[in-house]
């Protein structure tokens, strides 16, 4: 059997869903079942628009937050904070361990320290010259 190797230029959902199949069933299958829950929370305006919020995924008992997005003009009047502890009662209600995530040296380490959570990685030079910053918060 030959197998070659193929660079994808325009990876689509299918691709990934092709690489990712092999490994959620190894992982479910030597991990235990991931127990995955998506959490989505939007940041509505007056006219109920959106226009940020949170998202993320439980799994194997931890709350992994993806993206947390305020738009500029709605930073400082604590919808941040508010997310986050909606984020945070979800994740108590499935009985995670924690909430994980990651930030940029250029973006909010202070706003989540600030939080409660404490810095458990850090990669340099991502990107050069900055660092990203790996935390946690365990519940």
């Amino acid at each position: 059997m030959t197998i070659s190797i193929t660079r994808v230029p325009a990876p689509t959902p299918d691709d990934y869903e092709t690489i990712g199949a092999p490994l959620r069933a190894f992982n479910h299958r030597v991990g235990g079942d991931p127990r995955r829950v998506p959490v989505a929370l939007l940041l509505n305006g007056p006219d109920g628009s959106a226009s940020g919020g949170l998202w993320g995924k439980i799994t194997y008992d931890w709350l992994f937050v993806e993206m947390l997005a305020v738009p500029e003009n709605l930073r400082g009047q604590g919808h941040g904070e508010a997310l986050m502890a909606q984020a945070e009662a979800i994740a108590r209600e499935h009985g995670c361990v924690g909430i994980w995530l990651d930030t940029y040296a250029f973006q909010a380490r202070g706003f989540y320290e600030k939080l409660g959570f404490t810095i458990f990685g850090t990669l340099d030079d991502h990107p050069r010259g900055q660092s990203r910053f790996f935390l946690q918060k365990r519940l």
